[in-house]
Order: C-alpha cells, then sequence, then structure tokens
C-alpha cells in the first residue's frame, strides 16, 4: 500500500474517532451543570420564594422556583442560561419582582434538583409542560417568556407555539451548530450534533 494511502486512511481513522467521542460527550462541553442535594434549601433576601418538583411522563423532576410578590401584574417564565443551577440565578428574579411580576425559574435535567435524561427534546417538552402548569392558573395576556442565553433558544420556540405577552430574548444565539463550530471548524459539528 502506497504510503500516502496510509497516512490518509490513518488521518481519517483519527478524524472519525474523533467525530465518534464528540458525539457521546458532547453533553460534558454543552452543558455546565451543578447538581444540587435533595435537601439544599433555596434561600433569597427579601424574596418570597416557593419551590416545586413537577414530575414529567418519563420520570423525571422538573425542580424549580416560584418568587411571589402581592398583587402581580403578570408572571415571567425565566428560562436561565447554560451554567450552575437556579441557586445562582435566583438572584435575578429581583428584576421582575420589583416591577410587580412573580417569578417562575426552573432548572434543566441534570441541573439543580432535576433529574431525568437530557437532550433538547426532553427539555422543549419539559419547559411547555412548565408553561402549560402557569397557563392553568394565569391567563397568557399576563405571561411573558424570558429567555437568556441557552434558554432564548427553548424561550423562542415556546413563545411560537403559544401566545404569552410577550417574549424577551437576552444574549440569544442564532445557532447551535454555528456557536460550537467556533471552538472546533475542523469538525462536523452539525452531523455530530
Amino acid at each position: 500500500m502506497p504510503i500516502w494511502l496510509n497516512i490518509t486512511l490513518t488521518v481519517l481513522a483519527i478524524y472519525l474517532a474523533i467525530s465518534l467521542v464528540l458525539y457521546y460527550v458532547q453533553d460534558y462541553f454543552l452543558f455546565k451543570p451543578e447538581k444540587l442535594p435533595k435537601d439544599f434549601q433555596f434561600y433569597y433576601e427579601n424574596q418570597i420564594v416557593q419551590e416545586y418538583n413537577l414530575e414529567t411522563r418519563d420520570g423525571g423532576v422538573i425542580n424549580g422556583l416560584h418568587f411571589k410578590v402581592k398583587d402581580p401584574i403578570g408572571v415571567v417564565l425565566y428560562l436561565k442560561g447554560n451554567s450552575k443551577s437556579i441557586k445562582g440565578w435566583g438572584k435575578f428574579a429581583v428584576d421582575f419582582t420589583r416591577h410587580k411580576y412573580d417569578v417562575i425559574m426552573l432548572d434543566y435535567r441534570g441541573f439543580g434538583k432535576s433529574t431525568g435524561k437530557r437532550s433538547q427534546k426532553a427539555i422543549k417538552r419539559d419547559v411547555q409542560y412548565v408553561y402549560n402548569k402557569i397557563r392553568e392558573r394565569v391567563s397568557e395576556e399576563y405571561i411573558i417568556i424570558y429567555g437568556r442565553s441557552m434558554g432564548s433558544g427553548f424561550a423562542a420556540k415556546i413563545a411560537s407555539e403559544n401566545h404569552p405577552r410577550m417574549l424577551i430574548l437576552d444574549a440569544p444565539y442564532y445557532s447551535l451548530t454555528k456557536t460550537t463550530s467556533r471552538y472546533m471548524p475542523f469538525m462536523p459539528l452539525s452531523v455530530i450534533l
């Protein structure tokens, strides 16, 4: 076998092996979760907070917080970014509670106290489930969906399939594959993801 063909096949085999590894460990690169113990107590100074746990149809648990105000004028479904858990994100609820809005925050699967197998489809289904629970108690004309960074994709999708009063996107990304391709432009990330 000619040496150039041997080198080409070796490089191709390495490239395919790296692609397979990236496929199976993509969660590690994409998500930066913080796990919390089940007995962790949330506390936010000068905020009225109620913790909730919703069981999903596949046996997962969505853990979230409801920041309450007296006589709210609406409710904000706050879809956080990719890092940590709502433990750290909860401090941003005051951006809305000080304007008389209740705030609902949730941790995605594998973040905080939430459980279940994480996938884009499952997270979107979970967010729609939480939205439906809010809609049972509040008319859509009083619901605002707020998405930050990674949460902006889920927020846009949920808003497109429902009729909230408003959609707010903070630091949205255009495309996950375009965003990740900045880090590894030589890999077929659109296929891997």
